[in-house]
């Protein structure tokens, strides 16, 4: 990661783990937007970072996207995402 890089990022950006179905490998993501119904996350860095949105499942036992034509996975529920999102903001922590 580059200086710049490093400055653009904010101390309190949250990463998750995110897996690749196709592969099966897992990847750290930048969370960008963190609701109950979205999340919004960046895969890689700089001038070829890739935005995704994930959804939840019919089920609501993961969220999924599509990156790339690539399909990666969040292996949370909506009820873990809501109980984050109640520790978020009982902790002060704001969605962007």
């Amino acid at each position: 990661m580059s200086r710049g890089d490093a400055m653009d990022r904010r101390i309190d950006d949250e990463t998750i783990e995110v897996r690749a179905t196709g592969s099966g490998k897992i990847l750290g993501v930048v969370v960008r937007v963190k609701r109950l119904d979205l999340i919004q996350v960046v895969l890689g860095e700089g001038a070829h970072s890739v935005r995704c949105d994930l959804l939840p499942t019919r089920s609501g036992s993961a969220y999924v996207g599509s990156a790339m034509g690539r399909e990666i996975v969040y292996e949370r529920s909506r009820e873990d995402v809501k109980a984050d999102l109640w520790r978020a903001a009982s902790a002060g922590v704001f969605d962007r």
